[in-house]
């Protein structure tokens, strides 16, 4: 997007600023990797050293909008960036839900084996008692036929009972082990179902968050945008208002300037008023000039004088 030049000298400026507080931040950083020490503070310095880096990519990534702005006087590189980060956090966002998933289905694997393991466990002891009931039914038929030997016909019923009691136990304890795994098939499937349904669920979510983001995107887009427009506009009305502000400095300056000699004029007026004023008194108590005082009888004998030279 293209920018004024206004817009893109304060801009240049301002990232100029950040670029020196960036560097200024990774030499405070270098001092403090190589202040520490010890075996404690391995961990501090991959942290510290980890932001150097991060200081030194943000102060590539200023220097090149810097450069942009002065030649272009376009954000272009920046818009860029953030496009690439936000590509960056979207694949590191599907990569947690990945693993986050495949977690869930190890835990499920692996509840599923202990479930069988237990299952063995089960069918392992059924085994054994069965086995016992074998052992059992080979002593029965022993006896039986140490019975038969003996002749004793009572014993051999009891033992024809307990044949029949262990034979009903066991198709008891048969029927009640296919149930069970009956019930755990129907459970399986019921949770595979609801697994499946919780993934498309999911999914849907993961599609609705990701249009929530790009609509939160695109609104901070155009604040943005419209927080740059005010801007120029502020920028525009404060030079407009710097140029007036000089203008009517300039007006005052001269009109106090005028006020000024107007001033010293009248006072060089009347300081030439009272020094006439003053002249013209001592010119008038001495006598002096104009105002020289002439005496009667010097004249009436001055005139008299010259009449009697004139009689002669």
């Amino acid at each position: 997007m293209p920018l004024s030049r206004s817009q893109s000298l304060g801009l240049a400026a301002v990232l100029e600023d950040c670029s020196v507080q960036l560097d200024i931040l990774g030499l405070r950083l270098a001092v403090q990797t190589d202040r520490e020490q010890g075996p404690a503070a391995a961990q501090e310095k991959a942290r510290l050293t980890k932001l150097r880096r991060d200081c030194q990519y943000v102060s590539q990534l200023v220097f090149k909008l810097h450069s942009e702005l002065e030649e272009k006087q376009s954000i272009s590189s920046l818009l860029q960036v953030v496009e690439e980060e936000e590509q960056k956090m979207k694949a590191e966002d599907m990569q947690r839900e990945a693993e986050a998933e495949q977690k869930q289905r190890l835990q499920t694997l692996d509840r599923q084996k202990e479930e069988l393991r237990q299952k063995i466990k089960t069918l392992k002891d059924i085994h054994q008692q069965t086995s016992l009931v074998n052992f059992e039914l080979m002593e029965l038929s022993d006896r039986k036929k140490k019975l038969e030997e003996a002749n004793i016909a009572h014993q051999l019923k009891e033992v024809q009972r307990t044949n029949s009691e262990t034979e009903e136990q066991l198709e008891e304890q048969r029927k009640k082990m296919q149930l069970q795994l009956i019930e755990e098939r129907k459970v399986h499937e019921k949770s595979k179902t609801f697994l499946k349904n919780r993934h498309t669920e999911l999914q849907q979510q993961l599609q609705q968050w990701q249009q929530r983001t790009t609509q939160m995107q695109q609104e901070k887009v155009k604040q943005l945008n419209r927080v740059c427009c005010k801007r120029t506009m502020n920028l525009d009305r404060l030079t407009e208002m710097r140029r007036v502000f000089k203008e009517m400095e300039l007006v005052v300056m001269e009109d106090k300037e005028e006020q000024e000699k107007l001033h010293q004029q009248q006072v060089e007026a009347r300081a030439a008023t009272k020094l006439q004023v003053w002249w013209r008194g001592c010119m008038v108590r001495r006598g002096l000039g104009s105002f020289k005082k002439v005496d009667d009888k010097k004249g009436k004998k001055k005139t008299a004088k010259g009449g009697k030279k004139k009689k002669k």
